[in-house]
């Protein structure tokens, strides 16, 4: 059997970390097992949902480079929804109630307050057709649970073992709203059928779902699938992520210049056995995933670490995986340049202000005038290349006497305008000497 995974979020916002996470457990899975991977949108919720948000997930797949093999989106199934609705109200299994919220929210209270679960009591069961007209002539409308036969519902999680749950200790759940709308539930069991998913992977916040899930799978047919529930993402300090979660949507992560080999590498190896390292493709990480290496411990994302691994990345890459990136934001210098300058990036966008600083105008921080004047006069003739920062240095030293910090960084800050950055050796054969003299003496170039 093929395997089919999917991942089904609501267009009713962006994706972040988090989603990222999931899509890319079931993308690697799929990958490896030579299967196909989903792209399901959950938009039952109409009033939420939205075309922009839909183009954004795609969008930001598109650039993770989670390619999907097979799409689609609730909202075209409203019609097998009702029909197996339909099929369930008839069987029994869906049932109406009428309490409220606060009627609701009272009996978890008072059940709780006898040390008892605040399981849902089936009361809407017993109603009478005269109790539930005289609801409907209040303008109650009904909503519709799903009842769970009292059995144990087990399966062998592909992340977390072993795994049972009791019936007893679930509410019916709710599948259709009083204003008959779904929930969750029953459309994405629906979906999982009728595509035939063979592996339904998400968080592990997802577990007791699971349990009600599955008598849904078997009330459906007998397609079940295989389940696995990983650990979910914290913050550095082991706090929820919500507060922050704009800063990491995916395209927030994008729009700040981050590497998206980088953003999957990272995610996909946190929280795994395996150490944080930048990979060279999606394919080498799907080659690597394996479920035991999950850790049942939540998994911690710390934007720094992200960056650092962006950097790695960028410090290992050579001239063929960047050229095209580098012509499209208007770098010239060739290998030539980014061998200068990679080590000193953290993203890749900082490679238009280290050509900048090679083309000019810079303003030249001059600290002693004299010694700068006296450098610039002993500049190379001829073609400059990486031996050229050492001869001159040499002659600057002899003739001034100046030595270590004293020789380089005068001469660092009239060149370059900073106190930091690449190996002059590298970069001044590209600066030139027409630039470095002028900006010896102090002058704009």
């Amino acid at each position: 059997m093929s395997v089919i995974t999917r991942f089904a979020p609501s267009p009713t916002g962006r994706i972040h970390v988090g989603n990222v996470r999931t899509a890319l457990i079931n993308w690697l899975f799929a990958k490896r097992s030579n299967g196909e991977f989903m792209l399901r949108l959950d938009d039952t919720d109409v009033q939420r949902s939205t075309q922009e948000f839909a183009d954004g997930i795609k969008r930001d797949l598109e650039w993770l480079g989670l390619t999907h093999d097979l799409f689609a989106r609730q909202s075209d199934r409203f019609a097998r929804y009702d029909e197996v609705a339909d099929k369930f109200k008839g069987e029994g299994r869906l049932y109406a109630c009428y309490e409220t919220p606060d009627e609701l929210a009272r009996k978890r209270k008072r059940q709780l307050s006898r040390g008892a679960p605040p399981v849902y009591d089936r009361a809407g069961m017993s109603l009478s057709d005269e109790q539930k007209k005289s609801f409907e002539a209040e303008g109650r409308k009904p909503h519709w649970r799903f009842f769970l036969e009292d059995k144990t519902m087990a399966w062998d999680d592909l992340v977390r073992g072993s795994q049972t749950i009791e019936a007893s200790s679930l509410s019916d759940p709710i599948l259709i709203r009083g204003d008959g709308s779904y929930l969750y539930t029953l459309p994405s069991v629906i979906d999982d059928v009728d595509f035939a998913v063979t592996h339904v992977v998400r968080g592990e916040d997802h577990v007791a779902n699971t349990g009600a899930q599955i008598q849904v799978f078997e009330a459906l047919g007998d397609h079940l699938p295989e389940f696995g529930h990983h650990n979910l993402l914290v913050g550095a300090d082991g706090g929820r992520l919500s507060k922050r979660i704009g800063s990491l949507s995916v395209e927030g992560l994008r729009e700040s210049g981050l590497e998206a080999l980088s953003v999957t590498s990272f995610v996909s190896t946190i929280g795994t056995s395996d150490p944080v390292a930048p990979f060279a493709s999606l394919e080498a990480l799907a080659d690597n995933f394996d479920f035991a290496k999950l850790s049942r411990a939540p998994a911690r994302f710390d934007e720094r670490e992200l960056v650092a691994l962006n950097a790695k990345s960028l410090h290992e890459r050579d001239f063929a995986r960047v050229r095209s990136d580098l012509e499209s934001l208007d770098v010239g210098g060739g290998e030539a340049f980014w061998l200068a300058i990679r080590g000193n990036i953290e993203k890749l966008g900082e490679v238009r202000d280290w050509w900048n600083i090679v083309q000019g105008p810079i303003e030249p921080k001059i600290e002693d005038r004299s010694f700068c004047q006296t450098a610039a006069g002993l500049l190379p003739e001829g073609d400059w290349d990486e031996n050229t920062w050492g001869q001159w240095t040499s002659q600057v030293k002899e003739t001034t006497g100046a030595k270590g910090k004293a020789l380089f960084m005068p001469l660092r800050l009239a060149v370059t305008g900073l106190d930091h950055g690449p190996e002059l050796r590298a970069l001044l054969p590209l600066i030139g000497r027409k630039r470095a003299f002028a900006r010896l003496q102090g002058q704009s170039a």
